[in-house]
């Protein structure tokens, strides 16, 4: 992996193991997580790449976050429990938390796939995001994905066992109009911006349909911000089509 190593700078990975709040022993696993199967491939390292580690971080990041969810809300029924669950664990709830901590930038990407638009795409930026929560795991161990997950996801956690149950109408509404008028795409959420103090933090979410129109609005959470978000690309789509 010493390619790989070049490629990387010490202040980002040492950036990135303060975010997880984990130390590596062994950095060879984050630099394989980091490392898309392209680059592997063109570098001739054969293996070593994160596809492995993506089936590993999925595994990790539902159990992580159900046993947080469950911890959260002891009264829950199971049916709430998994529909909270599946509103964080998912390719566009992992690619934003990529973002958000520079998984973007980090990501060893080849030449093909970089020009293809890879370091923007929600599948390749979900698959890193898992890869490397596999690598603190096969490094440190359950407590230390469950600490890094529990601090990835702070600031999006559900308030309430209920929470969403309406607001969630307005995203599945609107995915399922963008589906119908788009041949099947879907719209794409981003976190523009994070204001305020953290204990009254402030969201900006945008969400973005396949033919280029965006919608931005804000919440006291990611989630509330994609539902307003949702909301007001609906008010459009149906008063055009009013």
């Amino acid at each position: 992996m010493k390619s790989a190593i070049h490629q990387l700078c010490e202040a980002d990975i040492a950036r990135l193991e303060t975010t997880l709040d984990y130390h590596f022993t062994n950095r060879g696993l984050l630099l394989r997580a980091l490392t898309h199967s392209s680059y592997a491939n063109e570098c001739g390292l054969e293996s070593a790449h994160n596809e492995r580690q993506e089936f590993l971080g999925d595994a990790v990041l539902e159990l992580c976050v159900s046993w947080e969810l469950y911890k959260r809300f002891p009264d829950t029924r199971e049916g709430d429990l998994t529909r909270l669950r599946s509103s964080l664990v998912n390719t566009t709830s992992f690619a934003n938390r990529a973002r958000e901590i520079g998984l973007d930038k980090m990501l060893l990407l080849g030449r093909g796939e970089e020009g293809q638009g890879g370091r923007r795409r929600d599948s390749v930026l979900s698959d890193v995001f898992e890869a490397v929560l596999a690598a603190v795991y096969e490094d440190g161990g359950y407590d230390a994905a469950r600490r890094a997950v529990a601090r990835l996801f702070r600031d999006i956690w559900p308030e309430d066992p209920h929470e969403g149950k309406k607001e969630q109408d307005h995203k599945t509404c609107l995915q399922e109009k963008v589906q119908h008028m788009f041949a099947g795409e879907r719209p794409v959420y981003t976190q523009i911006a994070v204001t305020g103090p953290s204990h009254a933090r402030l969201f900006t979410m945008e969400v973005r349909l396949p033919d280029g129109r965006t919608f931005k609005a804000e919440g006291t959470s990611c989630k509330k911000a994609e539902q307003a978000a949702a909301a007001r690309a609906l008010r459009v789509i149906d008063k055009q089509a009013g």
